[in-house]
């Protein structure tokens, strides 16, 4: 392998994602993780979902799944399991991982299951039309909440580490190389690791919530981010409407294979797991 390029499908481009989405950044950063790492790109399995991110397989030269709405985790789970040599990596937006797939979220960090899920994280339902979704902030702007949002929205990590997710890490799409740096992470995790790539829409909500240009709302949302290390000296009040980027959880316990496969040896050998 001779550097990124080799897993990804230049062929296949142009890709559709708008100008300033931030979501081509990821599929860069994928294939600049898979290189470093020198991963054999026939032992890499990605699913992916529907929306927006979802079409993530169409530009990556690995072996790809692309499954209905809300289930990339699911399937995700079964290729780990049926092949635990594999990379299993799990793409999804932010209303495919976190509103129509969220149980199936809870219940693989809970699991602890051997796989990478990276969301993409733009706060609305972007393919669709700009409807809100789980992640999307009180207050704002959508195509379903014209005068303002009123539920409250789910910090991705946040609820990842409390299901019980191993590795748990933020970066935003104008943060490159950190994020390639934990999306390498997770992937040597050994464990559930979830790493959110916070990424602008500026079709939709970055255009009714921030307005401007394509980089008046790419900047806005990186003079938000906050190191990890920052954010722990500051209070809950200074760190409203924050983005805490950076590894948040790092910690060991047996992953979900791993336990299954004792419980089959000791129901082999009579012995209690």
């Amino acid at each position: 392998m001779s550097g990124y390029k080799d897993y990804v499908l230049y062929n296949k481009l142009p890709h559709p994602w708008c100008s300033g989405c931030g979501q081509g950044v990821i599929v860069h950063m994928l294939g600049e993780a898979f290189s470093a790492l020198k991963l054999d790109k026939t032992r890499i399995a990605l699913v992916s979902g529907i929306g927006c991110f979802g079409r993530v397989d169409d530009y990556l030269d690995v072996n790809c799944l692309h499954v209905t709405h809300g289930r990339a985790l699911p399937a995700a789970t079964g290729v780990a399991l049926a092949n635990p040599e594999l990379t299993v990596l799990a793409a999804m937006g932010d209303g495919d991982g976190t509103t129509i797939g969220g149980n199936h979220l809870i219940h693989a960090a809970r699991r602890n299951v051997n796989v990478t899920a990276i969301i993409a994280n733009n706060y609305n339902y972007g393919q669709t039309g700009g409807q809100y979704s789980a992640t999307t902030p009180e207050g704002s702007l959508t195509s379903t909440s014209p005068y303002g949002h009123v539920e409250d929205n789910f910090d991705i990590c946040k609820l990842a580490e409390a299901a019980g997710a191993s590795y748990v890490a933020r970066s935003t799409s104008v943060h490159p190389h950190q994020m390639k740096t934990l999306i390498m992470e997770g992937i040597n995790h050994r464990g559930f690791a979830l790493i959110e790539v916070v990424a602008p829409c500026p079709t939709h909500y970055g255009r009714l919530n921030v307005g401007g240009s394509v980089s008046d709302i790419m900047m806005h949302m990186k003079q938000r981010c906050v190191p990890v290390g920052q954010a722990r000296d500051m209070s809950e009040e200074a760190l409203t409407d924050k983005i805490v980027t950076g590894c948040l959880v790092n910690r060991q316990r047996d992953d979900f294979a791993t336990r299954y496969h004792r419980i089959i040896e000791a129901q082999k050998t009579g012995e209690e797991a």
